[in-house]
């Protein structure tokens, strides 16, 4: 948890609830431990290579497009959760490209502030999101940028694209009604749905690599 940012557990309730637009009853999160998280997460999770200093250079990448029907929305299926400034997160198993740990990034000019810049790893080039200034750029400021302690990158698909966290949460079998799936599909296209009884936002995967790619922020969906 981040210096308490979504500490109570009422504003987080509210702050999911306002995301899907509609009331949602969530209860208490029941979490195991991070260290247990981390053991079964290990052969995913990477170190991270030097970085060395790069000059801003054009990027030509192609355009991801979004699935349709993602194979999470046919049956039972398992996420990842993860955390930042103290709320939760979730990415289908099956759209997790891999978690490295996160060292730094060398930004690039010219890109969005949610962008910070690009790692690297084995030679490749990981496209780094500040993902507490993406998700909610309405709540980050100054003293939450300082608190945030960036521990890992969430790889989204075969991307390249990388969200920070924080902290791995745990990992959960989900069903089709464990979620509150997002019914306004015009609105917020990165939310697949609500997690009703982890109090966590599950991501669409596809829609959020788009929105990246097209270089637009979280405030650009609403």
């Amino acid at each position: 948890m981040s210096k308490g940012q979504f500490a109570n557990e009422k504003v987080m309730e509210d702050y999911l609830s306002a995301l899907l637009t509609e009331e949602v009853v969530i209860e208490q999160a029941q979490r195991q431990t991070v260290a247990k998280l981390l053991k079964e997460a290990q052969p995913l999770i990477q170190e991270p290579e030097v970085v060395p200093d790069v000059q801003a250079q054009p990027e030509t990448e192609p355009v991801v497009a979004q699935v349709q029907e993602p194979e999470y929305r046919q049956g039972a299926f398992q996420a990842l959760l993860f955390e930042v400034a103290g709320l939760t997160l979730a990415v289908p198993l099956t759209e997790l490209g891999g978690i490295h740990q996160f060292d730094k990034a060398s930004p690039l000019i010219g890109k969005p502030d949610w962008f910070k810049g690009v790692m690297l790893h084995r030679h490749e080039k990981l496209k780094v999101v500040d993902t507490a200034r993406w998700v909610m750029p309405e709540k980050y400021s100054e003293t939450l940028a300082e608190a945030l302690n960036y521990q890992y990158l969430i790889m989204l698909g075969t991307s390249g694209w990388g969200l920070c966290c924080e902290s791995l949460v745990d990992t959960v079998s989900l069903h089709q009604d464990d979620v509150k799936w997002r019914e306004n599909q015009g609105k917020r296209p990165w939310l697949a749905g609500l997690v009703k009884e982890k109090m966590c936002a599950l991501i669409d995967v596809g829609a959020l690599i788009e929105l990246f790619e097209q270089g637009l922020g979280s405030k650009d969906t609403d």
